[in-house]
């Protein structure tokens, strides 16, 4: 698994104050990172693996917001130290990974003198925005058939493997683990995917992006 390090172009003081202020954590998979209503002491930058942020919905749901990527941080985070607000969602590692925490005042420092840390953080800012307006649309927008073949198109390896188990899908748009089984039944009997315990194999994504489209037949 590939490690990233955010801050290759930073300045060599800016390295040093880094080096002196940043600390190390590693988190398990399905590990609750941040919780809601938490104070944030710092920027985190994940340098391996995937954190999930998420909200619950009004019937108890989890519903994904957006993920952070290997050289990504938070928005939620550099807002809540921006603007000293408590976090307003809930953060779990997707699997074994591993983050970066900038404490909040080396961080504004690095800010206000460091060109690199004011593009990172301004892509931060519109790459979420894109994120959760995507996931938006199709909560929105979309059936939960339609939502699971995206979250299936988007999620798929080259080879068309989709390794997550029902629930953890479920939570991803935010429905039940019921729902999802009964949806991927349908799926499975038109012979477009091929699920198995904790890994659906996509066998017809043009049928599901024809299905993200129009939806299923009547």
């Amino acid at each position: 698994m590939e490690t990233i390090y955010p801050f290759a172009d930073i300045s060599a003081s800016g390295r040093e104050a880094l080096k002196r202020g940043v600390s190390l954590h590693s988190f398990a998979k399905g590990a609750t990172v941040v919780e809601k209503g938490q104070t944030v002491s710092g920027a985190y930058f994940v340098t391996r693996g995937q954190l999930r942020v998420y909200t619950l919905t009004p019937s108890g749901k989890e519903a994904t917001l957006y993920l952070i990527r290997p050289g990504e941080t938070c928005v939620f985070a550099l807002n809540s130290l921006f603007n000293k607000l408590l976090y307003p969602a809930w953060v779990q590692s997707e699997e074994d990974t591993d983050v970066m925490v900038v404490p909040g005042a080396l961080y504004r420092t690095l800010f206000a003198d460091e060109a690199v840390i004011q593009d990172l953080t301004v892509r931060t800012l519109s790459t979420v925005v894109m994120r959760l307006m995507t996931e938006l649309e199709e909560v929105h927008a979309h059936r939960v058939d339609q939502r699971l073949a995206s979250f299936l198109l988007n999620q798929a390896s080259d080879e068309g493997w989709v390794l997550r188990t029902q629930q953890e899908i479920a939570s991803h748009i935010g429905t039940t683990r019921e729902v999802i089984a009964k949806t991927l039944g349908v799926f499975s009997k038109r012979k477009w995917v091929k699920s198995g315990r904790g890994r659906i194999q996509v066998l017809m994504p043009s049928m599901l992006a024809a299905l993200v489209r129009r939806g299923l037949d009547a």
